[in-house]
């Protein structure tokens, strides 16, 4: 169970990435939600990161939050903020998920 809830973890560290990518591109009241956005999904990946703690490794568990966040981000960057996707960049992303992977192979 705590491997599900640190990989929503992940992905509010994803969507707090994002929130701050939006805040970037806009200004005024809109800002100031995507702000609140990002306060709210940093607040919640934290909570998540500190429960997964208790059971996990710490440098398992922080090593698996901040590459789940990582590759959601960069997918989040090519897909809404049209980064780019050259073939090294996706190479890496893959030998990103394989470590990711394997750290939990590893920790069994």
């Amino acid at each position: 169970m705590n491997w599900v809830l640190l990989c929503i973890a992940g992905l509010f560290e994803v969507a707090f990435a994002t929130c701050l990518g939006k805040a970037k591109e806009t200004s005024g009241s809109t800002a100031t939600w995507w702000m609140v956005g990002f306060l709210v999904s940093l607040s919640i990946s934290m909570y998540l990161l500190y429960k997964c703690t208790q059971t996990l490794p710490i440098g398992t568990a922080y090593a698996v939050w901040t590459g789940v966040g990582a590759v959601g981000s960069v997918l989040v960057g090519i897909i809404i903020f049209k980064e780019p996707a050259d073939f090294w960049r996706l190479f890496f992303l893959v030998t990103l998920i394989g470590s990711i992977v394997g750290l939990k192979v590893a920790s069994h």
